[in-house]
């Protein structure tokens, strides 16, 4: 059994408690636990995060003070999960070199919103398991600076600037003895509800960091 604690705000832009409450229904209907945080202050609880198996923050932009980005960042190396989506996650906290190290990528912009088509890699993974290997998505195309030492899950074709490039959108990592899964899908809350099995996959995402069977 899961438990998690979801910690949502930030720019509204990305519909953070709509988001945050339709992940944590999906996690409940699961069989998971899920505490739901309108605020950053668990952050400043170090003994409090190494009660959850994971953490999921659904947070755009804002700031960490230090001794939040510490704790957190010691709790997941300490084997705590950490798991997030969108710019809830990736474009979190910007300017926190830890923490966006950790996440394995940051967000730096979306050129092109629109539909475009989502890859996934030869890497085998319940995480991704039953999603076509090549799907459409709607929504913005995000263009990220990414970790090499990533499992890259699913990939986008990135056409910009006279460029043509490969970019991640789905991938996991460790930190620490940490699990860390990422996915840049899931701009607003409605879009779980316009796709799915992506609301399914990134439930499996937050599953597999918190070390439980999917």
């Amino acid at each position: 059994m899961t438990k998690a604690l979801i910690l949502w705000g930030g720019w509204e832009g990305h519909t953070p408690r709509a988001a945050a409450e339709r992940v944590a229904d999906a996690l409940r209907a699961a069989g998971g636990v899920v505490d739901l945080e309108n605020s950053l202050a668990p952050l400043e609880d170090a003994d409090r995060l190494r009660t959850y198996q994971v953490i999921v923050p659904v947070w755009t932009m804002g700031q960490l003070s230090k001794e939040q980005g510490d704790n957190l960042n010691q709790a997941v190396a300490a084997g705590v999960g950490f798991a997030g989506f969108h710019g809830g996650a990736g474009d979190a906290f910007r300017g926190n070199l830890n923490y966006e190290w950790m996440v394995g990528g940051l967000f730096v912009g979306h050129p092109y919103v629109g539909t475009y088509q989502v890859a996934r890699t030869g890497e085998d993974s319940p995480i991704t398991a039953g999603l076509p290997p090549v799907f459409d998505y709607h929504s913005e195309q995000y263009y990220m600076l990414v970790d090499p030492a990533n499992r890259v899950l699913a990939t986008t074709r990135y056409r910009h600037n006279g460029q043509d490039v490969t970019m991640p959108v789905i991938w996991t990592k460790f930190w620490g003895r940490g699990r860390v899964f990422y996915s840049a899908l899931g701009h607003e809350a409605k879009e779980f509800e316009q796709y799915p099995a992506i609301l399914e996959m990134t439930v499996r995402g937050i599953h597999w960091a918190a070390g439980s069977k999917i």
